[in-house]
């Protein structure tokens, strides 16, 4: 069969050119449409000859008939098949080097601060081009943050169950106040930062002088450096869901570069009301005064390149936006990202101290990636922290087998400043072991900030819900979760909308039957939920941010685990 980017690219030429013979195309579609069809009769346990048998093995709705026909660029459903480290696949499990935390000094005996041993052990392993730093069963005592810095580190315990890294500071004693970029005496230790902290070395010690000098550091790909990036070059016109693009000048361009696609937005605001899914509504809404969200812009999608021949670069995902002359497109350097970085097998508990204030955290935090791309997260528990697993900036990685618990926190899981086609699978956020504190806030699994491609699948939700601290994130999923869904959304009126086009809540089984955030055929945007049981609206109840009608799709409302595929992320790397 052909790479899903030779299709593409065929679909590609023939629409800007016209001039691909009856015959070819012909071929084509029998070739595509053939694989999707036999794909999906697989999923789905339905085949040409629907009938009493198929039936019985659960609902299809009609959009996942649609999607199968066009996958890549279908109205209300994004293609996320690709999300996660190394496009979803599994890891090689080539550990490389193996560096032994207890040979520089770390002592599992629960009292030895052992946070410069770690430290020093994963250096070491960054000087060597990569490495595995071991930790052996037992408890391990840290006064300090720990950082991956450098690609190719790995931080590997014995497993969730048996190593512990104990945590006794928050990142305000460690690193300094981190203040809002807008002021005021809200702590940004709130949505970013980490005890735990996957960040490259230059991008993590420019962030921490910043934060030590009582400056806002920057926190997207280029941040408040844009200065700093580099034209590769010019990108001609494009549809959303093509896997290549032609471009002015091919010469700086390798296969397995990293580089950025970068979009800037023109006065009349056409890539917002594009990230919305266009028509009336996003025309005629107010742009100008939501200055968080448009301090959003450039969108800055960061992808691998699969190709290149000629004056065509073909990438290893499909565009998530059209690309339009007006929007100034081009391919950028960025500053550094970290790659193939990763954390196994270990539980960080921090010490039991009272839920802070809303936005007063002082930055008791799991687990944070920013500015990574093809990095993970596997079997890891964080228990009594104020923000549990996050990413800034941070692409293509994976959370895989994570679970917040302890004594409540403010962010579970939190997705912010330009993160794209990442994926959270098998997760879980615990009840609380205290009672919830007064004037603390409760959020979810969030995502915000043009945020896009992001997936969160299989997960159960014992508190939370499906957060959007606003700035209009697009095209992400939420598909095959239980949730109790007992929080609020976050954010500020600068940010915009709570969501832009093609945000997908497939299979979602709410056990409080509360509306609020996830039935959202009235809020969202040419979007879809599919398979979600009966919920009424008590709580937060929110309004649609566009006028006119959303274009969204609402199909087997009050069907949850009947209907088929089950889980939509799984089905899309099917096909």
């Amino acid at each position: 069969m052909l790479a899903p980017g030779t299709h593409v690219n065929i679909i590609h030429v023939c629409k800007r050119r016209r001039r691909v013979a009856a015959v070819r195309d012909l071929s084509r579609r029998g070739v595509l449409g053939g694989a999707i069809a036999v794909t999906a009769a697989a999923v789905t346990g339905i085949g040409a000859g629907t009938g009493a048998a198929a039936a019985s093995t659960g609902q299809v709705p009609k959009i996942w008939r649609e999607f199968t026909k066009n996958p890549f660029t279908h109205p209300q459903i994004p293609y996320v098949g690709r999300a996660g480290h190394r496009t979803g696949r599994p890891r090689s499990g080539r550990p490389g080097r193996v560096f032994r935390a207890e040979y520089y000094g770390a002592v599992a005996d629960g009292t030895t601060d052992s946070a410069p041993a770690i430290n020093r052990a994963l250096a070491a392993a960054g000087r060597a081009g990569g490495g595995t730093v071991r930790l052996r069963p037992g408890t391990y005592r840290i006064d300090d943050l720990i950082h991956i810095g450098y690609d190719d580190v790995v931080l590997k315990g014995a497993g969730s169950g048996r190593t512990k890294l104990y945590a006794t500071k928050n990142l305000t004693e460690l690193i300094g106040v981190y203040g809002s970029r807008y002021g005021g005496d809200k702590s940004s230790w709130s949505w970013a930062g980490g005890l735990i902290w996957l960040c490259p070395e230059n991008r993590f010690r420019t962030l921490t002088d910043a934060i030590r000098a009582k400056a806002w550091p920057f926190e997207g790909w280029t941040g408040n450096k844009r200065d700093e990036w580099q034209t590769l070059t010019t990108v001609e016109p494009a549809e959303r869901g093509s896997w290549s693009v032609e471009v002015a000048d091919p010469t700086g361009l390798r296969k397995g570069d990293l580089v950025l696609l970068r979009l800037a937005d023109d006065a009349d605001h056409t890539l917002l009301e594009h990230m919305a899914g266009g028509g009336p509504g996003p025309e005629a809404y107010f742009w100008d005064d939501k200055t968080k969200l448009t301090s959003y812009v450039p969108y800055e999608w960061p992808v691998r390149i699969a190709s290149v021949q000629r004056n065509r670069v073909t990438f290893e995902r499909p565009l998530p936006l059209d690309i339009r002359p007006e929007w100034d497109p081009r391919l950028v350097t960025h500053v550094t990202a970290l790659t193939g970085a990763g954390v196994e097998g270990l539980t960080l508990e921090a010490v039991e101290t009272p839920q802070s204030q809303h936005l007063l955290d002082k930055g008791y935090n799991g687990v944070a990636l920013q500015c990574a791309y093809d990095c993970w997260v596997d079997d890891v528990t964080v228990w009594n922290v104020d923000n549990g697993f996050g990413f800034v900036a941070a692409s293509a990685s994976t959370l895989r087998r994570t679970r917040v618990g302890g004594r409540g926190a403010h962010h579970p899981y939190f997705c912010r400043e330009g993160s794209h086609d990442n994926l959270v699978e098998d997760f879980a956020i615990e009840q609380r072991t205290v009672a919830v504190p007064a004037g603390t806030q409760l959020h979810g699994i969030n995502v915000e900030g043009l945020s896009s491609c992001n997936v969160w699948s299989r997960g159960r939700m014992e508190m939370g819900t499906f957060d959007s601290h606003r700035g209009m994130p697009f095209a992400n999923v939420r598909t095959d979760i239980t949730v109790n869904n007992n929080g609020q959304h976050g954010g500020d009126a600068s940010a915009g909308p709570l969501f832009g086009a093609r945000f997908t809540h497939w299979n979602i089984r709410v056990t409080n039957e509360r509306a609020g955030l996830m039935k959202i055929d009235g809020l969202a945007p040419w979007s879809a939920t599919v398979g979600v049981n009966t919920v009424r609206e008590f709580g937060q109840t929110d309004v649609p941010d566009f006028t006119g009608s959303l274009n969204s799709r609402l199909e087997l409302y009050g069907t949850t685990d009947a209907v088929r595929p089950r889980n939509l992320y799984e089905a899309q790397r099917a096909l």
